[in-house]
C-alpha cells in the first residue's frame, strides 16, 4: 500500500480562519497553528480554500474582509492557496476586487462559494453569472458547494474559460446522487469534483468515479475543519488506484487547474 510520503498532497477544500473557527461540530481548532498541525500531521503539503461565514452576508464590506483575511493567512502560511469570496448582489465590486487580486496577488481560486449559508446569490443568478463570466476570462477556477444541474449548467454554458469544481460527491442514491453527478461531470469539459464531504467512505466510490468520468476530473479535498483530512487522505490511498492515478487525484489535477508549477 502507498503512504502519504510517496506523494505530493494538496487539500483543495479547506476553510482556514482568523479569530473564531466556525463549522466544526465536535470541537474546533482554537488557532491556525492547530489547524496547520492537523494538516501537516498527515503530510498535506498545501491546502486551499476560502474563509467563510456561517451567516447571511448583506454588506460587501464583509466579503472584502474575508478576502483580506485569506491573504493574511497566506502571508503567514505560504503553503495555503487562498480562495476568495464574491457576492452576486455586488457584481461590480466583486469583479473589481477579483481582477485586482488576480493580477496583484496571483489568486486563481474562487470559493468554496456557499450560497445557502451566506446568501450571496445562487450560481445562476444574474449577478453571479456576470461575476463568473469575468472569472472565466481570467481562466479562474470556482469551487461550488454541492450544486445541481439547474443552478450550475447555466454557469458552465455561459462562462467560457471558467473551471467549476463541485464539492461533496454525496451518496450513491437519490435525485442528486454521486453516481448521477459523476456522469454529469463526464459531460462537461470544464466541470470537476472534489472528494470532500459525503461519499468517499463508501468502498470503491473513487474507483467508480474515475471509471465514469476519468481520473483527470477528480480532486482531493477534505473540508477541514468540518471533516478530518487524515480520514479522507487514507480513503484515497486505500482505493484500488495506480500510482499515476493517485498522483493526479492528490495534487496533479488541482495544480493543472490553477496553473501551478
Amino acid at each position: 500500500m502507498f503512504s502519504p510520503d510517496d506523494f505530493e498532497i494538496i487539500d483543495a477544500h479547506a476553510h482556514p480562519f482568523i479569530g473564531k473557527c466556525d463549522g466544526a461540530p465536535y470541537g474546533k481548532p482554537e488557532t491556525m497553528e492547530e489547524f496547520v498541525y492537523e494538516m501537516k500531521k498527515v503530510k498535506v503539503d498545501y491546502f486551499a480554500g476560502s474563509v467563510v461565514y456561517l451567516h447571511p452576508v448583506t454588506d460587501y464590506a464583509e466579503i472584502r474582509k474575508l478576502n483580506e483575511d485569506a491573504l493574511r493567512i497566506r502571508d503567514k502560511y505560504p503553503f495555503y492557496i487562498p480562495g476568495i469570496q464574491v457576492h452576486g448582489d455586488f457584481p461590480e465590486e466583486s469583479i473589481a476586487d477579483m481582477t485586482k487580486l488576480y493580477h496583484e496577488d496571483g489568486i486563481r481560486l474562487i470559493g468554496e462559494l456557499v450560497p445557502y449559508l451566506m446568501k450571496t446569490g445562487e450560481y445562476n443568478s444574474p449577478g453571479m453569472i456576470e461575476i463568473l463570466k469575468a472569472a472565466g476570462k481570467l481562466g479562474m477556477t470556482a469551487s461550488f458547494h454541492d450544486g445541481c444541474r439547474k443552478t450550475v449548467c447555466p454557469v458552465l454554458e455561459n462562462c467560457p474559460g471558467l473551471n467549476v469544481m463541485l464539492a461533496h460527491p454525496g451518496e450513491p442514491w437519490g435525485d442528486n446522487s454521486a453516481k448521477l453527478r459523476f456522469q454529469w461531470v463526464s459531460e462537461y469539459e470544464n466541470l470537476y469534483m472534489d472528494l470532500s464531504g459525503y461519499g468517499l467512505f463508501r468502498w470503491n466510490m473513487l474507483r467508480y468515479g474515475i471509471d465514469v468520468c476519468g481520473v483527470e476530473k477528480l480532486i482531493f479535498g477534505s473540508d477541514m475543519p468540518v471533516c478530518s483530512p487524515g480520514m479522507y487522505l487514507y480513503g484515497v490511498l486505500c482505493e484500488n488506484l495506480t500510482e499515476q492515478e493517485l498522483r493526479l487525484v492528490l495534487a496533479g489535477n488541482f495544480k493543472r487547474l490553477l496553473g501551478m508549477k
